[in-house]
């Protein structure tokens, strides 16, 4: 009889503890332990826990119910048929959508206004997996069945529709690789102000081949000229 009593109160105590540890390790904002209640992350998280049990059960409405409760409260939209390893950190997390039957591994980062989801009406794996030490960047859109490989970033307003290798950078719409490392390294920032622009890339390579065409043009001018005096 008091194992069934002291459980969940052992339960939350573990989970309060992990949770303060992720938050403070990602968030530079946060300044005591205390602050860490009034993170949405912390109670979107946590009712999810809650609503996945439920939800594995079989007890569907009830689930949901809490799912579109804390939806409301705190702007993070969490199925309960979703499956969420350890340690992941929704920084700010208003307009994040985590669809039913999205995987996501430990250690995930996930900024606001990211959306793991389908991509129509098909029926059962619909959703993305994502990978341990995932970062999704702001307003990334990650929709389809397909892995994002470990160690990966996405980068901010992505939209990724194919899967992703580990240890890769990812930006554009739609998304691709723009660089990839032989070595995986957790994520714990997303140095946004580094990630490559391909765009930018491209520009700069046209110049190149513009500015190795003008020259060869001027060569064969020159001795058109030399030919001709």
């Amino acid at each position: 009889m008091s194992r069934k009593v002291t459980d969940p109160i052992r339960d939350l105590k573990k989970f309060i503890r992990e949770e303060t540890k992720v938050i403070r390790e990602r968030d530079p904002a946060i300044h005591s332990d205390a602050e860490v209640f009034l993170y949405p992350s912390f109670h979107a998280i946590f009712w999810y826990r809650l609503a996945h049990r439920l939800y594995q059960k079989g007890y569907y409405f009830p689930a949901r119910l809490i799912s579109q409760l804390t939806a409301r409260k705190t702007g993070i939209e969490i199925h309960p048929g979703a499956k969420i390893g350890k340690g992941l950190f929704i920084d700010h997390g208003h307009g994040v959508v985590i669809g039913e039957t999205s995987e996501i591994g430990d250690n995930v980062t996930l900024y606001q206004g990211v959306t793991l989801g389908g991509t129509g009406k098909e029926k059962g794996k619909r959703h993305p997996t994502l990978g341990d030490n995932v970062m999704v960047s702001a307003g990334a859109k990650v929709l389809g069945s397909f892995e994002v490989g470990e160690n990966s970033k996405i980068g901010a307003g992505s939209v990724v529709i194919q899967p992703v290798p580990p240890n890769s950078t990812v930006v554009g719409v739609p998304g691709h690789v723009v660089e990839r490392k032989d070595h995986s390294a957790p994520q714990t920032k997303l140095q946004h102000e580094d990630l490559p622009d391909p765009l930018e890339t491209e520009i700069e390579n046209l110049k190149a081949e513009n500015a190795e065409l003008r020259s060869m043009i001027d060569e064969i001018k020159k001795k058109l000229e030399e030919r001709d005096a």
